[in-house]
């Protein structure tokens, strides 16, 4: 069953405790917040981050603004949580190469880990603007809302990031 009610519309039925809204509202967005969790944090602690997510939508619910879109107020409550969890120290690394996998599939691991490296490369500020305009297709304007910053940052973060980023790829792979 497909709902065509607005995310806002939706959220207003959430605060007074409508769980077949909630449950719409989580199937629409379910996938685009996991993802960009997932290139936020390098893959970190994702299913965590996308929980507490959604548990945060759902006790600021009735704290919704039905002016502003959805999208950008649950990107910006996984931002926060992504700053957050970025404090906390990083866990022991572990080497891909000991997962033995498929030759295409662990060539499709080699390019999502060479962009994983280069993501985490870049200052947080960049990293979320990038991800939230490039991996999200979000427009520039509802980056600049989500991160709170003037759209000329936004505009200034990215081109950084994409020169930093070029710079990056063109070092030898061994070097981040």
């Amino acid at each position: 069953m497909h709902d065509a009610r607005p995310d806002e519309e939706l959220m207003a039925l959430v605060a007074r405790g409508d769980a077949a809204a909630l449950e719409t509202l989580y199937h629409r967005w379910e996938r685009p917040l996991y993802q960009f969790l997932a290139r936020h944090t390098g893959g970190r602690d994702v299913d965590d981050l996308h929980q507490e997510t959604w548990l945060r939508v759902v006790r600021a619910s009735a704290r919704f603004d039905p002016a502003r879109r959805f999208s950008t107020w649950l990107f910006q409550i996984a931002l926060n949580l992504c700053r957050d969890w970025g404090r906390r120290p990083p866990p022991e690394p572990v080497d891909p190469a000991s997962v033995p996998a498929p030759a295409a599939e662990q060539s499709d691991r080699d390019a999502a880990l060479d962009v994983e490296r280069l993501l985490s490369a870049l200052p947080e500020e960049q990293r979320a603007a990038v991800v939230l305009r490039y991996c999200h297709d979000l427009p520039e304007d509802e980056v600049a809302v989500i991160l709170d910053v003037p759209r000329g940052t936004v505009k200034s973060r990215l081109h950084a990031a994409v020169r930093r980023l070029v710079s990056l790829a063109r070092e030898p792979r061994g070097r981040p």
